[in-house]
């Protein structure tokens, strides 16, 4: 046995004694592979072997891998001030700077930003931004939040709550109170003839109206759904639920923690649509996970009633690491790197051809759907094309033989759904090369048929 070999062994023995992974059950980490280098699209592993990140390993990655230029925006900020305390009567230049550079990336009704150190921390603020503007404004029982079945916005308690995927509920519940799910703009799986976008914006409406809109502090909607499957809503979906908001006096929260910073071929997703949030909350993308950042902007009203509080009303809402300089300094690298190399118009034509790709596995007798925006795409399995007849198991070992083939994929998260079943999820780095992309393709197909 070489010394790489008896390493890994080791490494692995430690990782098995020691650490608690995010989804943990332990049969999954006797073989784990252990990453330890990566460059561009590419991911090298302890045991020499190299594999595509075929999802940017958690949908976060933007810029690719091994990118120096982030590197050295950490070190030099680390050497001048690693970090300092943005509580009440402190701030930092890097985030006052990212804060500046995000909201005139935004949309034109967002004002400030407030920082988090991930997606969930970024949605449980934006739950706290939302009732707070209520209570401001003279509507303290405007408290509860609307989501979507297959919506994925973390798994603290109230991001959980909103989370409509089940494996995540089971072995933590109950679950928060005042969430509610509907129907989602889902395509492939609408029932009836009607149009999805139309029917799922109006069953957040009669929610509304069923709860009461005197109630309803906000709906939280991914633009597209990601760990939820990749679920592209029509095109009359949005600007519908931004009338129906409207119409009720309840704020819209755009979650596109995965959907931010150039991944759908747009800086933020909304603008696909014409629609604009009241509270956008983002992560992932910002740094590209170089380091943990996050955070929620907010529009002009929402701030304007914050920046109007009487001391006893002040925004009590906190954290140790919001403005954290070094990652803000990150932030804003991975930012400049973003707009200088066109990665957002990348994504959006490079993402039009790799679906284009990905509709030629159609033909394979297990492929009942092909879906995408951007760099972002899915693949949903059936038993049965006719049917649609949901497959319940295969979307797992159609991962395993795409690893054996050096691509690194995930399905769909959070447990098989009966009325869904397994889709494959894809969400290379923006930069992927072409013929990286060619060959995605060409290991889903042969996974798939493998399994087949």
């Amino acid at each position: 046995m070489n010394d790489l070999a008896i390493s890994t062994d080791t490494l692995l023995e430690a990782d098995q004694r020691h650490l608690i992974h995010p989804l943990h059950f332990p049969a999954d980490y006797g073989s784990a592979r252990i990453f330890v280098e990566g460059r561009g699209a590419m991911l090298r592993a302890s045991d020499g072997r190299e594999y595509i990140d075929g999802l940017s390993c958690l949908w976060n990655v933007n810029i690719g891998h091994g990118r120096k230029e982030l590197a050295d925006a950490a070190h030099a900020q680390m050497a001048k001030l690693a970090y300092a305390s943005a509580y009440s009567g402190f701030s930092n230049e890097p985030a006052i700077r990212l804060a500046e550079r995000i909201i005139g990336l935004a949309y034109d009704n967002m004002r400030a930003a407030y920082f988090t150190t991930g997606g969930a921390e970024s949605n449980e603020s934006a739950f706290k931004f939302a009732r707070y503007y209520w209570k401001r404004t003279g509507k303290p029982n405007k408290v509860k939040i609307i989501s979507r079945q297959y919506g994925y916005h973390g798994v603290t308690l109230a991001a959980m709550s909103a989370t409509s995927l089940a494996g995540y509920h089971k072995m933590f519940g109950p679950l928060v109170a005042e969430f509610v799910q509907v129907a989602p703009p889902y395509p492939y799986r609408w029932p009836g003839n009607g149009d999805p976008g139309v029917g799922a914006a109006d069953a957040v409406e009669e929610a509304i109206l069923a709860h009461g809109a005197d109630t309803v502090a906000a709906v939280i909607c991914e633009p597209v759904m990601g760990a939820g499957g990749v679920i592209v809503p029509p095109p009359t979906y949005f600007p519908r639920l931004r009338e129906i908001c409207n119409r009720h006096d309840v704020l819209l929260i755009a979650d596109e923690v995965i959907t931010g910073f150039g991944r759908t071929g747009r800086w933020f997703a909304l603008g696909h649509w014409g629609v604009q949030p009241d509270i956008m909350s983002f992560a992932k993308g910002v740094t590209s996970g170089y380091l943990p950042l996050g955070g929620v902007i907010v529009s002009k009203r929402v701030h304007q009633v914050i920046e109007d509080a009487p001391p006893d009303e002040r925004f009590m809402h906190a954290a140790t690491y919001s403005g954290h300089p070094s990652c803000c300094a990150v932030g804003l690298a991975n930012i400049d790197i973003i707009d200088k190399e066109g990665l957002v118009e990348r994504a959006a034509v490079q993402g039009k051809r790799f679906l284009a790709g990905l509709e030629t596995l159609r033909s394979l007798p297990a492929v009942g759907d092909v879906r995408g925006l951007g760099m972002m795409a899915a693949i949903e399995l059936v038993e049965d094309k006719g049917s649609r007849k949901p497959a319940i198991g295969p979307g797992g070992r159609v991962v395993a033989e795409a690893a054996k083939r050096g691509l690194i994929i995930r399905q769909r998260g959070g447990g098989g759904t009966p009325v869904s079943g397994d889709s494959l999820c894809l969400a290379p780095p923006l930069m992927t090369p072409e013929a990286t992309l060619d060959r995605i393709v060409q290991i889903v197909g042969e996974s798939i048929a493998a399994v087949r």
